[in-house]
């Protein structure tokens, strides 16, 4: 694909401007989005166990409801399920319709999805949870188009020099994101137990979950609509990126015009109305010999790392319940009402969230255009690899023995949560935020989003292997080492040495990506060389082809051809 004179000289604008307000305005957008996936994907897990206490409770038995094993995986995993199939459907319309237009369809069906999840209908249980995971399934679906066409829109407005930390920072939204369901969480839950006072469970399992508890649930779901509803009108206002504008539509007056407006540059009329000629090399695809060839290594690398990651970052749900217990974040369910529970839950969620999730995003906003992506990422999966090591040898001894109530006596509980800690600041600053930045790089312009959203959705399948499989794998054998309703498993101490063992995969697989750091996106899709190829393919044919050759492929090549000698200097320019 030809870049073409005055494609060239936009582009290169973009990757020279200054940071300006706009490229924090277009974060603030974008990250909004991202903040709004978090705190639908994450606000799950602080009324799972509320909807277990509602829906499930049986007088016969002296304990607290719970969501059965196969509701609990539907609950929480249809959203993970919808994500990945919207990363794939929304990362390939993204390429063909633009990335504007389709960011305003992800957004609308995440605003909706939203409030019907909290207005889930039915007299039952089994019609309640249903309809929860039909809502849910379509809000994941929106969410996976979030990741994509985020990643991409911030890739091609941001300047070369500071690329890295600006799309960083969109993710870096899906922390706050976090912490903000957990907070909205506890601030419902307080306004409830406020209102309406209720036991413990063990002074009265009935009055423990009073009837209002049901709206706590809605509320702390529906509000999930806000900060998207408010979003959409500055996501409608956004022009389409230069390089999708002037790449694949091939319209550089139109892209000139939308960058001057947003970036205060001025370009030439000439350069402006330079007309785009269509390659005489047909442009590859993605199943193309030629696509495997240039890229095939590197979408491997993105999606193989991606998946592992997210095998690991999705497990950590293996092993938060005993650290909340063992610190006593997380008091037995029989101690607390429904409410609690909830206020509780939320409030060790914001706590984790703040002492190493938060953090790790943004060391890497701050030092991924000082170190590099690559550095990070291999960093962080061997210092994952190294705590999770560490956590597998001596997890009983630092948790201690159950001794009643739910809780552990003896270990030491401070380094325990000191190690847990580390295992997911280094997975945030590290291959959680990498994964997500580097194939909104590598790929050309008419396949990247495509191709984000095929790494996504490897991500997202890995999520599930980590959320399920290993809730699954983890158990141990007999009656008393597994969870109610729970097959036998191999144990958690063999499930986390075969996390380990995954987290050290990631380790290698990182070395079939390149070092993105300080380069143009044309020069790292390979458009650059695509350009090259397509002057030289059209001069070597010239006495074969008898038409003339259009005046601006010659005197391309010819302009080129002659600053290539280092002896003559160009005269300086101005876009």
């Amino acid at each position: 694909m030809a870049i073409g004179a005055g494609s060239s000289e936009v582009l290169g604008a973009l990757d020279k401007a200054k940071t300006q307000w706009y490229h924090f305005t277009t974060i603030i957008i974008a990250g909004m989005g991202f903040f709004t996936d978090a705190y639908d994907l994450f606000c799950i897990s602080t009324v799972a166990r509320l909807l277990g206490r509602l829906y499930y409770y049986d007088p016969l038995v002296d304990s607290p409801g719970v969501l059965p094993p196969n509701v609990s995986a539907a609950v929480n995993g249809v959203a993970l399920c919808g994500t990945f199939c919207g990363q794939l459907y929304f990362g390939w319309l993204g390429d063909r319709l633009g990335r504007k237009r389709v960011y305003g369809y992800t957004l609308v069906l995440m605003i909706i999805t939203s409030i019907a999840s909290g207005l889930s209908f039915g007299s039952s249980a089994k019609a309640v949870m249903s309809t929860l995971c039909f809502f849910r399934f379509w809000l994941g679906f929106g969410i996976g188009g979030d990741y994509p066409l985020s990643a991409t829109i911030m890739s091609e407005y941001a300047n070369q020099k500071t690329r890295g930390a600006f799309i960083a920072a969109v993710f870096a939204m899906q922390g706050i994101g976090i912490v903000a369901g957990a907070t909205v969480s506890i601030i419902v839950s307080s306004c409830f137990r406020r209102a309406f006072p209720s036991p413990s469970f063990m002074d009265n399992p009935v009055l423990s979950q009073p009837p209002e508890a049901d709206y706590v649930w809605r509320i702390i779901f529906m509000f999930g609509a806000v900060p998207a509803a408010v979003t959409f009108y500055y996501r409608m206002q956004m022009p389409e990126t230069a390089r999708y504008t002037a790449l694949v539509i091939k319209n550089n007056r139109r892209a000139a015009q939308d960058m001057g407006r947003v970036l205060q540059v001025q370009f030439s009329n000439s350069l402006v109305d330079t007309p785009v000629e269509h390659s005489r090399v047909p442009e590859y695809g993605l199943f193309s010999k030629r696509f495997m060839k240039r890229h095939g290594i590197e979408l491997l690398g993105c999606t193989s790392t991606w998946f592992l990651l997210d095998v690991a970052f999705y497990s950590q749900n293996l092993f938060q319940k005993d650290i909340f217990t063992s610190v006593g974040w997380l008091p037995p369910q029989k101690t607390m009402s429904a409410l609690e529970e909830v206020f509780k839950v939320g409030r060790a969620q914001a706590l984790i969230a703040l002492c190493s999730t938060v953090p790790g995003y943004w060391f890497t906003v701050a030092l991924i255009d000082v170190v590099g992506r690559w550095v990070i990422q291999l960093s962080g999966f061997f210092f994952m690899t190294l705590f999770m090591f560490i956590i597998t040898y001596v997890y009983y001894d630092l948790r201690g023995t159950p001794c009643g109530d739910g809780k552990f006596c003896g270990g030491n509980h401070v380094a325990f949560l000191v190690l847990y800690a580390f295992t997911f600041f280094f997975a945030n600053f590290g291959p959680n935020a990498t994964t997500f930045i580097i194939p909104a790089e590598l790929f050309p312009a008419r396949l990247r989003s495509t191709c984000h959203g095929i790494s996504a959705a490897a991500g997202k399948a890995g999520a599930i292997v980590g959320a399920f499989g290993f809730l699954y794998a983890a158990q141990g054998k007999g009656p008393g080492a597994r969870d109610k309703g729970y097959p036998n498993g191999i144990g958690i101490k063999n499930a986390f040495l075969l996390l380990s063992i995954i987290n050290l995969s990631g380790f290698f697989c990182t070395f079939m990506l390149p070092e993105t750091k300080g380069r143009s996106l044309e020069d790292l899709s390979g458009e650059k060389d695509d350009d090259q190829r397509d002057s030289h393919y059209a001069l070597s044919n010239l006495d074969e082809d008898k038409s003339p050759l259009p005046q601006h492929v010659i005197s391309q090549h010819v302009i080129s051809q002659h600053w290539s000698n280092p002896s003559i200097r160009p005269p300086s320019q101005t876009v």
